[in-house]
């Protein structure tokens, strides 16, 4: 059994910052992800991706993002346990057992959920033809956009992700831009630039339309798409890219006796617990009132939640905030020269 005074359960950007955090006070952590790599959703699903809202950063990809806050926790020795789910958590005697599907087991004071929105899975097109030509000329996420260089995309969807990558792939690529209705979901900001583009004829916008079918062999060759009057358009196509939001699922964790609020953890704002006492949430997956789903929130919470996890993990220690700038102990913790 692994002893340590923090387990995190996910390790996307919010779970890396509060193992930041942590280490910085001088608690141990252990990190465990069901995904095969460190990053969560920013490299599962938009690792180019361009991200505007990173204080102190104009611009950086998912991965750009991942990357950098790997490197933050160079100097502390954080162990990740990746393509491994938390499966059970018992309370034994005010601490935590927790065990994973490959046997794994953990003993701890504290657990910080920071796993996103739980499993998750891209919704997908409704004809079956689609999946055939899945990870090869049909897409729900984006890895290599190097890939649609030059090529006609057809991009399916209303939101952020489907304008942004609309916005994004117009500088090298042929753009259809297809949604159902003739509102966006979208940030204001982002709809005034696709709407820009459609009149320089940088993107071809098809609102009221879907897709119902695909066309090709061996390869992907055209797409046909339905409006509401039941007429059906065909267009040449070489890709063709799904942004319909995810299938969210809590997993084993919908029954750990915490306070859900539909598909997300009730908290308190002053330490990010949840009802069970040493189980915090953070990130997208915990609730309160005015909770915004953005990555700095995400930063925020798991820096408040890692100075609660000190009082259960040193009961018979004070708790001191300091600042990295002049702080000895800090400054020597991170391997810097005072």
């Amino acid at each position: 059994m692994i002893k340590t005074d923090a387990l995190i359960i996910g390790a996307g950007p919010t779970g890396l910052f509060t193992a930041h955090q942590l280490k910085l006070i001088g608690l141990d952590c252990e990190i465990v992800d069901n995904l095969d790599k460190i990053g969560g959703q920013c490299i599962e699903l938009y690792p180019d991706k361009p991200i505007y809202d990173i204080p102190a950063i104009s611009e950086c990809t998912g991965e750009e993002l991942t990357n950098n806050l790997i490197n933050q926790l160079k100097p502390f020795d954080v162990k990740f346990h990746l393509n491994e789910r938390v499966e059970e958590v018992k309370n034994n005697n005010g601490r935590w057992e927790v065990k994973t599907n490959k046997g794994k087991s953990f003993n701890t004071p504290n657990i910080i959920i920071a796993g996103g929105v739980g499993s998750f899975e891209p919704r997908k097109f409704a004809p079956k033809d689609c999946e055939k030509f899945e990870d090869k000329s049909i897409f729900y996420s984006i890895k290599d956009k190097t890939i649609f260089k030059d090529k006609i995309v057809s991009i399916f969807g209303g939101g952020d992700s489907a304008l942004d990558w609309a916005i994004e792939l117009s500088k090298n690529s042929i753009i259809n831009l297809i949604h159902r209705r003739d509102e966006f979901r979208a940030a204001q900001s982002t709809t005034d630039k696709m709407n820009e583009l459609v009149k320089k004829k940088k993107i071809n916008l098809y609102t009221k339309y879907q897709l119902k079918g695909v066309r090709g062999t061996e390869n992907l060759e055209s797409i046909d798409m339905e409006n509401d009057n039941k007429e059906v358009k065909n267009l040449k196509t070489d890709f063709v890219l799904g942004f319909f939001g995810l299938i969210m699922q809590l997993g084993p964790i919908a029954n750990w006796g915490l306070n859900l609020n539909k598909k997300t953890i009730n908290v308190d704002t002053e330490k990010f617990e949840t009802n069970q006492k040493g189980i915090y949430a953070v990130g997208d997956i915990c609730n309160y009132p005015g909770k915004l789903k953005l990555i700095l929130s995400g930063f925020h919470e798991g820096a408040l939640a890692a100075r609660a996890c000190f009082k259960l993990a040193r009961p018979n220690e004070k708790y001191r905030f300091e600042f990295t700038t002049t702080s000895k102990n800090l400054l020597k913790r991170l391997g810097k020269k005072e």
